[in-house]
């Protein structure tokens, strides 16, 4: 007698597709605003969208949609070309168990 193979998400409650823990997708805050172009200058919006490190910020961390994103990335570029965006964040207080070289 064959053994029935079990799905894999057949265990699982509630629709295919939708997160397990219950987490609404995120919209594109610039689709919601109806914004047909991101602009440079306006740096309190960019600065949601780059990293404390001074990274761009990825389509799955920030919500933004593709053509947003797109638009993101080359306003943050823009941004720090004209210096109003910083390319890396200010150094902080040296943090020895972060790899590099030792001195001493």
């Amino acid at each position: 007698m064959p053994k029935s193979k079990a799905r894999a998400g057949a265990s699982r409650k509630g629709r295919p597709g939708r997160p397990v823990d219950g987490a609404r997708r995120r919209y594109c805050s610039f689709c919601k605003e109806k914004v047909d172009e991101v602009d440079y200058k306006d740096v309190s919006a960019l600065r949601r969208f780059v990293s404390e490190r001074g990274k761009i910020k990825t389509r799955r961390v920030s919500g933004a949609c593709r053509r947003h994103q797109r638009q993101i990335a080359v306003a943050v570029k823009r941004a720090r070309e004209m210096a109003l965006l910083p390319y890396v964040a200010a150094p902080a207080a040296r943090d020895e168990g972060r790899g590099g070289r030792r001195r001493g």
